[in-house]
């Protein structure tokens, strides 16, 4: 909730996550959230930056081109920077977290419980020499080739609305239904398999525990059809491998266009999450 004399900031964020223990400030660990409201703080001074709150938090390891959080700043620093932080930032942040864009929002737009979708990209190469140097850090290797077909036809027995306890961790205190409104699969120039999808939201490690069943479907070791039939089960899989992070980049983070749908977006999220 925005206070009296502060200012709803949106921060568009991207960061390369091989040296981040996730997006969540941990003691005595480097996230991108402690990074960033330790930059945030220097700039704009002690106690002027409160409240951080993402669209959707990473695991170790995960990279975002598309993060988005907001942040509630004190008038008189915002003014101060309004124009500028963003360079003032690439001044202050490390070269694998960077802010994109900082804008003044109205206090009913929230990054997390605003927002329509998500949209995340896995990166796999079968390349039998594995992963280019240059792309190590964001690509998986896998051993055995991939067929495009068979992986897109797994993927499309996963889209919609499902019940994917199978593929979340077990949360006590949450649902396990979730939309998928995209799951497809390309095979770029280069021969890297690009996995891509878009949901409403993720349980955590949901789209590494996908795409691991899809893999396996891919490679031929199990039918298409396989990954769609775990979603009859209410327990975790445990035969679905949950692939590596490194592969994963959360790209984009969608909302209603009209900022008039930022609210009512936001009171239907937290009715379903409750």
């Amino acid at each position: 909730m925005t206070t009296a004399g502060t200012v709803r900031v949106r921060l568009d964020v991207a960061y390369e996550g091989t040296e981040f223990h996730g997006w969540a400030v941990q003691p005595d660990r480097r996230t991108v959230a402690g990074v960033l409201t330790g930059g945030l703080t220097r700039l704009l001074g002690p106690g002027a930056v409160d409240g951080l709150t993402v669209a959707g938090r990473t695991d170790a390891g995960v990279h975002a081109t598309g993060q988005v959080c907001h942040v509630e700043v004190a008038e008189p620093a915002w003014e101060a920077v309004a124009g500028t932080l963003v360079p003032r930032l690439a001044g202050v942040l490390p070269p694998d977290l960077r802010v994109t864009a900082a804008t003044a929002v109205p206090p009913q737009f929230h990054a997390r419980f605003s927002a329509l979708a998500r949209r995340y990209a896995y990166r796999v190469s079968d390349a039998p020499y594995g992963v280019v140097p240059l792309r190590r850090r964001d690509t998986l290797a896998w051993r055995w080739p991939l067929d495009l077909a068979a992986l897109n036809a797994a993927a499309a027995g996963l889209v919609g609305q499902h019940d994917f306890a199978a593929y979340c961790r077990r949360n006590p205190h949450g649902t396990t239904i979730r939309e998928i409104i995209r799951l497809d699969w390309r095979r770029d120039p280069d021969g890297v398999l690009v996995a891509t999808v878009e949901a409403d939201a993720f349980c955590q490690s949901m789209v590494r525990s996908l795409v691991g069943a899809m893999l396996i479907a891919g490679d031929g070791r199990r039918r298409p059809d396989w990954p769609a039939g775990l979603l009859a089960r209410r327990d975790r899989a445990g035969e679905v491998r949950v692939v590596a992070p490194h592969g994963l980049t959360l790209q984009a983070v969608s909302y209603p266009a009209d900022p008039a749908g930022w609210a009512a977006r936001a009171e239907v999220t937290r009715r379903r999450r409750g």
